[in-house]
């Protein structure tokens, strides 16, 4: 047995332990794993995660099939205007399940990379004013989607914080760097040759990331160091965010519960709630 397919087994025997103590749920997982150095492996593993939802701020059914609820960083967004209705769920401790459906066919392709590369399950369904563009559509998804990450990793104890990633697409090669700062910022430096990929317009790249770094409060550098081909730069730039992303959001044993800032916060509410403290 594979050791993702390990780790998914003990998460499952957490989930149908949820009401039992955090010691108990892990001597049920250890119970049903083979006694080697990969179930191992996964046993510490599920101990990260039980660790990092214990503040109650993690906790969140998913939705998806076949995935345990209880003890993943999940969270779930619905967000209507006049213009468009976005409801995005995504577990940032996934294995990759996506279902998408945005109305806008580049967009969907580009969330899959984000799941895949990032495992991240992730379910999107938007319904947008397409009649005018996909303008409002794309930002909106990127916005619910900021929104949603921001309440996956919580008050972002234990988390690594700074994620990067260069990836390759062929000839194009994208440098993606992160830091989950409380601090919502973007910086994009991509060439784009093309004003189209298909029907989508290239300029929505940009407005993607800008809304998911100022909702997520995150620190966001996209540099393009090679491309000549757009959809090469873009589907690299995805892939690199989704790499960057795992990196940032992966539990750093030595810190366990700890705010990874020297500061003590790195939300509004941790720093406004330390006020009111003192």
């Amino acid at each position: 047995m594979s050791e993702q397919r390990l780790v998914q087994r003990c998460s499952a025997f957490v989930a149908l332990t949820a009401r039992m103590s955090a010691r108990r749920q892990l001597r049920v997982c250890w119970e049903g794993l083979p006694r080697t150095n990969a179930g191992r492996r996964a046993l510490r593993c599920s101990r990260l995660r039980l660790y990092a939802i214990g503040d109650g701020h993690h906790s969140s059914e998913t939705g998806l099939p076949g995935i345990p609820a209880c003890t993943r960083r999940a969270a779930s967004v619905h967000r209507e205007t006049r213009e468009t209705d976005v409801r995005v769920q995504l577990n940032i401790d996934g294995t990759g399940v996506c279902r998408v459906r945005t109305g806008i066919p580049f967009l969907d392709h580009m969330l899959h990379q984000v799941s895949a590369h990032g495992l991240v399950d992730l379910e999107v369904h938007a319904v947008g004013d397409y009649e005018i563009d996909d303008h409002h559509t794309n930002e909106d998804v990127g916005i619910a989607f900021g929104m949603a990450l921001a309440q996956a990793v919580g008050e972002k104890r234990g988390i690594q914080r700074f994620g990067h990633f260069v990836a390759p697409l062929d000839e194009a090669l994208v440098q993606v760097v992160m830091d989950f700062s409380g601090r919502g910022y973007l910086n994009y430096e991509l060439q784009i040759p093309t004003e189209r990929v298909g029907s989508y317009d290239t300029q929505l790249v940009r407005e993607f990331f800008a809304a998911i770094a100022s909702n997520a409060q995150l620190t966001l550098h996209i540099r393009q160091l090679a491309g000549l081909n757009s959809h090469h730069i873009i589907e690299a730039t995805f892939k690199a965010f989704a790499r960057a992303l795992r990196m940032a959001c992966e539990i750093d044993p030595r810190r366990q519960h700890q705010i990874p800032s020297s500061k003590g916060a790195l939300t509004d509410q941790q720093a406004l709630r330390s006020v009111d403290g003192a």
